[in-house]
């Protein structure tokens, strides 16, 4: 089910750059070429919906029950994509 960046690597790059203190206390990418390597060594992966991403999270061990998919998609982990996708980053 693990989906890969292929592809968004420049949308991801840009959002997480972005929006990296949502998941972190203080920035730790200060370009594009910093943000890509650092998704690339946590393993980020971009998936289509909370759907997706529940059943990704499940794989990995995470209990997730009492979440609802609003919950689940407001989690620090996630970030909404311009084209509609879901970035996870587990940092």
């Amino acid at each position: 089910m693990e989906a890969d960046m292929e592809g968004y690597e420049q949308e991801c790059a840009e959002v997480f750059l972005k929006e990296q203190e949502k998941l972190l206390p203080e920035p730790i990418v200060s370009t594009l070429e910093e943000a890509l390597e650092f998704l690339e060594d946590c393993l980020a992966v971009v998936l289509d919906s909370a759907e997706e991403i529940r059943a990704y999270w499940e794989e990995e061990g995470v209990d997730l029950e009492n979440l609802s998919d609003e919950e689940l998609l407001e989690q620090p982990e996630v970030f909404l994509l311009p084209s509609g996708k879901y970035l996870i980053v587990e940092a």
